[in-house]
C-alpha cells in the first residue's frame, strides 16, 4: 500500500498531498477523538520506520501524474506521529528539493522538547501541533500519552520551539463537549498558548469518526467562548468540503484504501471522488475482502482502516 495519498481537502491546507512515514497507529498519545482507532501499544521509539528515500520515490511518482490546480500543500501527516521516524529531516529536505510546493507537517508536538526533532521541523514551511489540554490532568484525560512525554516536556519544547523558527506556527485546539470546553479548561489552555505565542490558533471539532463513541463535538456556544478566551490569533476551522483526488492512473482499489488508512472518509465523499467509470461496489469489495472496514459515527457511515480498533462500533 502506498504512503502517500491524495490530493485531500484539508480543512486548514486546501489541496493537500499526504505523505504518511509511519506504520498505522505508532503513535505516543491515544487520544480520545483519535479519528483512526487507539493506539495498541503507545509507541514513543524514534526509529527508521519507513525510510526517507522510499517516501521521496513515491512523492516523485505521484507529483508526475498531479495535474495544475490539484494542490496546494505537500503535507507529513501520519497515521500516528510523524516525528516517530527519525528520517523526518531528511524527509522534509529531500520534499524540498522535489517540488516547490510548500511543506506542512501536522504534529501532536510532543516530541519538540527534543533537539533532534525540533532541527528536522525548522525546515518545513509550517508546523502545526496540537495543545487541547492547558493542565498535566487534562491532558492525560484527553490525550492519553505515553509516560516519556510529560505535560510540562512538551509546553517547554512548543516554547522552545517559538524561539528557533520563522515559518507559519499554526497550533490545533480540538475542542470537546463536557471535557476541555468549559472556561476553566479555555482559560488554562489560553495561559499556555501565551507562552508558546502561535501565529495562528485553529479550533477544531471531532467531525471524522472519534475511537471512543460518548465523544462529541463542542456546542456553538463552546466555540464562541472558546474564541474570546484564545484570543485574537484564534478561528474556527470548519470541516472540509469536497472531492478527494483519485487519480485514473490509479488503481482505484488501491488509492482508496492508502486514503481511508491515513484519513477516515464518508461513503458518500468516496463515491463523489471516484474516477469516472469506477463502480461503487469497490467500496464494498475492500470491506468483503477485510482491507477496510466500515466505523459509525454521528449517523454517518465512514471507510477506515481494517485493523484499527475503534470500541462499541456498529460494523
Amino acid at each position: 500500500m502506498s504512503n502517500v495519498f491524495g490530493p485531500v481537502p484539508s480543512r486548514r491546507l486546501g489541496q493537500s498531498l499526504g505523505i504518511d512515514p509511519i506504520p498505522i497507529k505508532t503513535c505516543n498519545w491515544n487520544c480520545v477523538y483519535c479519528q483512526l482507532g487507539r493506539s495498541r501499544p503507545v509507541v514513543n521509539e524514534r526509529k527508521v520506520y519507513i525510510p526517507a528515500a522510499e517516501l521521496l520515490d513515491e512523492v516523485e511518482k505521484r507529483l508526475a501524474v498531479i495535474k495544475p490546480g490539484e494542490l496546494d500543500w505537500v503535507t507529513i501527516v501520519g497515521s500516528g506521529e510523524p516525528t516517530l521516524n527519525s528520517e523526518l529531516g531528511e524527509l522534509i529536505s529531500g520534499l524540498k528539493s522535489l517540488t516547490t510546493f510548500p511543506v506542512a507537517v501536522i504534529t501532536n508536538g510532543a516530541l519538540m522538547f527534543e533537539q533532534e526533532v525540533r532541527k528536522a521541523l525548522l525546515l518545513a514551511d509550517a508546523v502545526m501541533p496540537s495543545l487541547d489540554a492547558g493542565t498535566a490532568e487534562m491532558y492525560r484525560r484527553l490525550n492519553r500519552p505515553h509516560p516519556g512525554v510529560p505535560f510540562e516536556r512538551v509546553i517547554e519544547g512548543l516554547v522552545q520551539f517559538r524561539q528557533e523558527y520563522e515559518g507559519k506556527y499554526w497550533m490545533e485546539v480540538m475542542l470537546i463537549d463536557g471535557l476541555n470546553d468549559s472556561e476553566e479548561s479555555l482559560q488554562a489552555i489560553a495561559s499556555r498558548l501565551e507562552l508558546i505565542k502561535p501565529d495562528v490558533v485553529h479550533i477544531s471539532l471531532p467531525t471524522r469518526p472519534p475511537v471512543e463513541p460518548w465523544v462529541k463535538p463542542a456546542s456553538e456556544e463552546s466555540i464562541l467562548r472558546a474564541l474570546a478566551i484564545l484570543g485574537k490569533s484564534a478561528e474556527a476551522v470548519h470541516p472540509e468540503a469536497g472531492r478527494f483526488v483519485i487519480s485514473a492512473d490509479e488503481d482505484p482499489s488501491e488509492a482508496v484504501l492508502a486514503l481511508v488508512t491515513r484519513h477516515p472518509v464518508s461513503e458518500e465523499q468516496l463515491r463523489a471522488s471516484l474516477p469516472e467509470g469506477c463502480p461503487d461496489c469497490i467500496l464494498e469489495q475492500l470491506v468483503d475482502e477485510g482491507k477496510a472496514r466500515v466505523v459509525e459515527r454521528y449517523g454517518t457511515r465512514f471507510l477506515t482502516a481494517a485493523p484499527s480498533y475503534f470500541p462499541d462500533t456498529n460494523s
